[in-house]
């Protein structure tokens, strides 16, 4: 049967435009085992994008994460150890709070589904769905995957055999087994809610990114979209929420899980001032549940969908799914210590692409970081701040006469010492800023670090060109095509230290500091690029730069 009446979403509490609230989520991480690089991959482009924002004085944001406690995959993995749930959760949440905080991932709350504030808000709002009428007892069957938590259709299962050699059903997206489960549940209407999913899709066409996932759901609302169960026999499953009222059943873990978005911001009382300005992280693995269930769920519940769902594809590890199985499962804090905290957040964000699986293996990361870190990046601030080239450790002065100012690239032939290269550098890195401001707002974070890696070798390419080491400073002409030449190679690096603090914040930070770049001089709102170019004074031009802050990114050797 229908639902009585398909609620009506409440009118939207949260601020739009400048200044606005934004929560950032990543998934809450399934507690029966330690984190791997696939978690941090989806709580570093959370990261990332909450420190863009903050640079840009953008409004108050939260960034939450945590762990998914309750569930049958839990309740089995703590019998396998030996231990208990609660036991199990308590140490694998320590485990991942030291890899989140090792990775320098700044999350303001992290939930755990076992936390009484949760427990209230997963009460309250099954509440809110059964007096809604979305809510009915009914007898269920079907293939359960206990490793991903759901019931797999028919159609998307494939025949294999096991460790044994039985015969057996996995589903065909994972390779998990499942097994054949008959119960009395609560169910969800789910199929009522086709036509109200499909309404907000259509007037909000970027709620789901990159284009390729919100086509995907788009063709699930197409297909049979089935009742969904919601709760489990409590006879099966002990370690979760109870049903209100009924004490035979247990919440379905992902109801409980999704309900953490809400109870983070203070459901059922003072979720307003945050929802829905939310913005989730999730790997593709859990888009059905993030894009289909959990919006019905809370339009069911009178509650506006999140304003975005940002996607993510999956890391393979030399070509091959990351398995337990295969021994191939990667260790952030083993990463974290071969490449630095830097230089692991830098090439996940570099290589990751939302849209595709992204390889990884270690020759790869030490062969990126050391091109584009240590050798571009480093090797540039090295040079110019050298005693040899810059003796007075100055932030030299421009001048005008030696790269006069030109409004097409080509007429810059003749004019002054600059050639067209130089131009075509300023003018790209002029343009920079705003790049990497809109590659950051469509969620494309490899293609910022794309423009800004480019940018860098351009950089090196001109003072390797006008090599000004060749330059006599006896020569008062020559003297000033140094200070020239040094002015526009720093300001570009203040560039791109400015840039690039989003995702190595460390390195950002003694880049800037080596630059005498105060800590009031780093937002991204109002950067300025070579003002002296365009006639205006430069605040930096005269000033005495910072002490040395030795080797900016140490090259790594072969593991």
């Amino acid at each position: 049967r229908p639902p009585r009446r398909l609620p009506r979403p409440l009118r939207r509490a949260a601020a739009t435009g400048p200044g606005r609230r934004l929560l950032l989520s990543t998934p809450i991480f399934y507690a029966n085992g330690p984190p791997h690089i696939g978690h941090l991959y989806s709580a570093l482009l959370a990261d990332a994008l909450l420190r863009h924002r903050r640079l840009h004085a953008a409004g108050p944001a939260r960034l939450c994460t945590g762990i998914d406690e309750h569930g049958l995959k839990i309740q089995q993995a703590a019998a396998a150890a030996g231990t208990s749930p609660a036991e199990l959760c308590e140490r694998v949440s320590g485990l991942f709070r030291q890899a989140l905080s090792q990775a320098g991932v700044a999350y303001t709350d992290f939930t755990r589904t076992s936390e009484p504030q949760h427990q209230r808000a997963v009460r309250h709002f099954w509440g809110a769905l059964r007096d809604g009428g979305v809510l009915y007892k009914g007898a269920y069957e079907g293939w359960y995957c206990t490793p991903e938590e759901s019931f797999v259709p028919e159609s998307q299962l494939a025949e294999r055999t096991d460790a044994q050699g039985r015969p057996c059903k996995v589903s065909l997206e994972t390779g998990h087994e499942v097994h054949w489960t008959k119960e009395e549940n609560y169910m969800f209407r789910l199929s009522a809610f086709r036509d109200p999913l499909q309404n907000w899709l259509r007037d909000n066409p970027r709620a789901i990114f990159p284009d390729p996932f919100y086509q995907c759901v788009l063709r699930w609302l197409d297909e049979d979209l089935p009742d969904l169960s919601v709760s489990r026999e409590r006879s099966r499953l002990q370690w979760g929420i109870p049903v209100p009222s009924d004490p035979t059943q247990t919440i379905y873990v992902w109801v409980d899980a999704l309900v953490n978005y809400l109870s983070v911001v203070g459901y059922p009382e003072s979720h307003g001032t945050w929802w829905p300005a939310v913005h989730h992280i999730v790997g593709k693995d859990i888009l059905k549940f993030h894009a289909l269930y959990w919006p019905a769920l809370l339009l069911a519940a009178g509650l506006e969908p999140p304003e975005r769902i940002l996607v993510h594809s999956h890391w393979t590890v030399r070509g091959q799914k990351m398995s337990k199985s295969l021994g191939n499962v990667v260790d952030p804090s083993v990463c974290v210590g071969q490449y630095g905290v830097d230089g692991f957040r830098y090439f996940l964000l570099r290589q990751g692409v939302p849209e595709r699986d992204c390889d990884y293996y270690d020759e790869k990361v030490v062969k990126l970081v050391n091109s584009e870190l240590a050798d571009a990046l480093g090797g540039l601030l090295n040079r110019t701040t050298s005693p040899s080239i810059n003796p007075s450790n100055t932030y030299p002065r421009f001048s005008e006469p030696c790269f006069p100012k030109v409004l097409d690239s080509r007429e810059a032939k003749g004019t002054g010492r600059a050639c067209a290269e130089d131009y075509e550098l300023v003018a790209a890195v002029a343009s920079l800023p705003a790049q990497v401001d809109s590659y950051f707002k469509s969620f494309q974070i490899y293609k910022a670090l794309e423009c800004i890696a480019q940018c860098v070798r351009q950089t090196n390419s001109f003072f390797q060109r006008h090599r000004p080491w060749k330059l006599d400073r006896r020569d008062a002409a020559e003297q000033l095509w140094l200070d020239t030449i040094l002015h526009i190679t720093l300001e570009c690096l203040r560039v791109y230290g400015m840039l690039l603090q989003p995702v190595v914040p460390h390195m950002a930070d003694k880049l800037l500091s080596r630059l005498a770049v105060g800590p009031g001089e780093r937002g991204l709102s109002g950067l300025i690029f070579l003002a002296r170019y365009d006639g205006k004074p430069c605040p930096f031009e005269g000033r005495q730069l910072g002490p040395d802050t030795g080797i900016l990114f140490h090259r790594l050797g072969k593991s």
